[in-house]
């Protein structure tokens, strides 16, 4: 009897006592792990938790560097730069170690935005040869748990992954093909971080911060502050329902919002909730917030389709959440590559006016920011499907924008954009930076998508035609032109290229009392 009491108390002091120990071990977030990427050729921030006032010793290729956990037990240390290469072994020492392996050292992307970010290499065109032949050991994946928080979280559910083909169908497929591009080109290692959710708007992936720097933010943040403040279970068991309804729903097959009928009443709220996560900065405080500082190379952004119709806002929105990041992360005005609109619904046959060409000019306006870069991809899309499936080919323009803008690499990077008009004889001429090798139509094509109108502000569709290094527009219904669009429509039609393939981006040069280059 009493070794039957001995042996139960002691099973009780050790179930009391392993815990408090583990919770004194040495630990990191999930961002640091076996086959992760280390930033190359800069300081690498690194931190975790401890018991407070505990040492921490943190080493990897003969650098090595001690700290000390402050009074909540929260760790950080700097080690020296890194070449790229590898693979490393890392090893953190405090009461406990911890090791991993198979590190590599190179370029860190973090990809993010909406639907067409998430989209999954098994989505795209030719996916089985696609997911057959990804066997790349120098790319790495980490892919974040689709979550939302009303407060910011210091850790995520991802882990790194070597890509292969029992890995690579369900990542980001724009982001793959950019990393492929990348590897194969610069021959170095590459991160991929993927942190995309399908639906989001803009505000929802901004931090706190960026309310003082962006009046739009702020008012967004006003507009919401009912639900922001009360922040009900009911939402967040809402949101987290809606990562396993879209894994049952095929990329560009439904059509509407059957999302009430499966989940039942919306909770209420300012506004109409919709089928994923809206509001600013719960799925920044989820799936950002844990990643800050992890290393890294830049930023690739493809998202918009939720803020069309708030495209004015926009234009202050997507500036901020350059800076926002910019100033979180600390490591300067690291690269932000994003995609432009694609063309998508019914061709316009007529004239109109359209918020995804107002969305794509708030796209486009945004390349005034330092160290920017835009793919444009309106030739690209499907009408019938908001998701188009050649994700090879945005990963391609986005490998060029960073092969030119980051790299170095004197390429043609980019297609023709607007520079100026004049007005001769009734013909508006226009000029295009990014030319490359010369202005050309799609092969065997005459030049579409261009309309004219005068002083009373009806356009017209109008005529087109190469003239060297110029575009000359002109139409019978607009004797005396005034402003000129390209592509102004959903799904335009447009086809004036380069001679490099890259397509010219839409623009609108309308000069309206209140409205100059479009802007209200």
């Amino acid at each position: 009897m009493k070794k039957s009491v001995i042996l139960c108390n002691l099973i009780f002091v050790c179930l009391i006592w392993y815990p408090l120990k583990a919770q004194g071990d040495v630990r990191l977030p999930a961002v640091f792990g076996e086959n992760m990427v280390l930033q190359r050729d800069m300081e690498l921030p690194m931190w975790g938790w401890a018991d407070p006032g505990e040492k921490v010793t943190v080493s990897v290729d003969n650098r090595e560097v001690t700290t000390e956990a402050d009074g909540s037990g929260k760790w950080t240390v700097r080690l020296e730069p890194l070449k790229a290469g590898g693979p490393y072994a890392l090893t953190i020492k405090g009461k406990n170690t911890i090791e991993f392996e198979n590190i590599l050292a190179g370029d860190v992307w973090l990809c993010s935005g909406q639907s067409n970010m998430e989209m999954r290499v098994r989505h795209v065109i030719n996916s089985d040869r696609e997911v057959a032949n990804a066997q790349y050991p120098t790319i790495r994946l980490f892919q974040i748990v689709n979550d939302l928080s009303p407060e910011p979280r210091d850790d995520c559910k991802a882990s790194w992954e070597v890509c292969r083909p029992s890995t690579i169908g369900d990542f980001t497929a724009a982001g793959y093909f950019f990393g492929r591009e990348i590897m194969r080109e610069v021959n170095v290692p590459i991160g991929l971080i993927n942190a995309s959710w399908g639906g989001t708007t803009i505000e929802a992936w901004m931090s706190p911060n960026a309310r003082e720097a962006c009046p739009e933010f702020r008012e967004l943040l006003d507009y919401w502050a009912p639900v922001l403040s009360r922040k009900p279970p009911e939402v967040l068991r809402f949101y987290r329902g809606m990562a396993e309804w879209e894994e049952d729903v095929h990329y560009g097959e439904y059509v509407g919002n059957p999302l009430l009928k499966i989940y039942g009443t919306v909770p209420e709220s300012p506004v109409k909730l919709a089928i994923v996560p809206q509001m600013p900065i719960w799925v920044y405080n989820a799936m950002i917030a844990p990643l800050v500082p992890y290393g890294i190379k830049g930023v690739l952004w493809y998202q918009g389709e939720s803020n069309a119709g708030r495209a004015y806002q926009y234009r202050s929105l997507l500036p901020a959440l350059i800076t926002d990041w910019r100033a979180l992360w600390k490591q300067g005005d690291f690269p932000f590559l994003y995609v432009q609109l694609c063309n998508y619904g019914a061709v316009g046959t007529k004239p109109s006016e359209s918020q995804w060409a107002e969305l794509r000019e708030a796209q486009l306006i945004t390349l005034t920011v330092p160290k920017t870069a835009m793919a444009v991809t309106i030739d690209i899309g499907e009408a019938a499907n908001i998701h188009p499936r050649n994700k090879q080919e945005v990963g391609r323009r986005l490998a060029l924008a960073a092969l030119k803008t980051v790299y170095g690499r004197e390429i043609v990077a980019s297609g023709p954009m607007y520079e100026s008009m004049t007005v001769r004889d009734g013909k508006v001429f226009v000029t295009f930076t990014n030319t490359g090798s010369g202005l050309v139509p799609a092969v065997g094509e005459s030049l579409r998508g261009f309309t004219l109108a005068g002083k009373d502000k009806t356009f017209f569709r109008a005529h087109a035609m190469i003239m060297g290094d110029e575009v000359a527009v002109w139409s019978d219904d607009v004797p005396n032109p005034v402003a000129l669009r390209y592509g102004w429509a959903d799904n335009p039609g447009c086809n004036l290229f380069n001679r490099e393939g890259l397509p010219a981006s839409p623009f609108r040069t309308d000069d309206w009392p209140g409205i100059t280059m479009g802007k209200k």
